[in-house]
């Protein structure tokens, strides 16, 4: 493995992470509502759940997913329900006042739903294989394999510390209490309208 090796693959993992999905709407949405330290959390939970992705496929996931495809579908369903449930808790309590939405609203358990999130989607494990397939040789020592997953958290966590870091400034949180009835139905909609492309993808 050689140091191109690895800016590549950091190249590409930041063009994903930037890129528009669940986790990075996640991220944003979470520190609207809980501040640096709710995004911060909810960013390490979404971190230490893709690395897991990419360590899973290092361990060769993606071949048991071709075997068992029930074991991929059931992921997908899974977390297509995950996704479409946290939209409709969106959009219920859009207009609730944040001081007044429910504590499971509040983010009271961040990392756990950054897990959950990134859990939601088993493509990603898929991705992870894609990746790491084109840039990295086949014959990875299991040194170096631990090393790809460690610099993996390394870069997520440095992103959405940097998410939480932007998005928790004062005018940015006040704009948001100004706007919450419509900016949390955004975020359902786009929410929901991700859980239920992964529901009836079929690839």
């Amino acid at each position: 493995m050689q140091l191109t090796h690895l800016i590549a693959f950091n190249l590409t993992l930041l063009a994903a992470i930037a890129s528009p999905g669940p986790a990075m709407l996640f991220s944003i949405r979470a520190t609207l509502r809980g501040g640096f330290r709710g995004g911060l959390e909810t960013g390490v939970g979404l971190a230490c759940m893709a690395a897991a992705w990419t360590m899973l496929a290092l361990m060769g996931l993606d071949a048991v997913f071709v075997l068992f495809p029930w074991a991929y579908g059931a992921l997908k369903l899974l977390g297509a329900v995950y996704l479409i449930w946290i939209a409709y808790g969106l959009w219920r309590d859009a207009k609730v006042p944040l001081s007044e939405a429910p504590d499971r609203q509040r983010g009271q358990r961040p990392f756990v739903d950054g897990l959950l999130v990134n859990l939601a989607n088993p493509k990603s494990v898929l991705f992870a294989s894609a990746v790491l397939l084109v840039i990295f040789p086949q014959e990875l020592t299991l040194g170096q394999k631990a090393f790809v997953v460690a610099n993996h958290l390394a870069v997520e966590i440095i992103c959405y510390t940097g998410f939480a870091l932007m998005f928790s400034t004062a005018p940015v949180r006040e704009g948001y209490l100004r706007l919450k009835p419509m900016l949390d139905r955004v975020f359902a909609w786009v929410l929901g309208a991700l859980g239920l492309r992964l529901l009836f993808d079929r690839s």
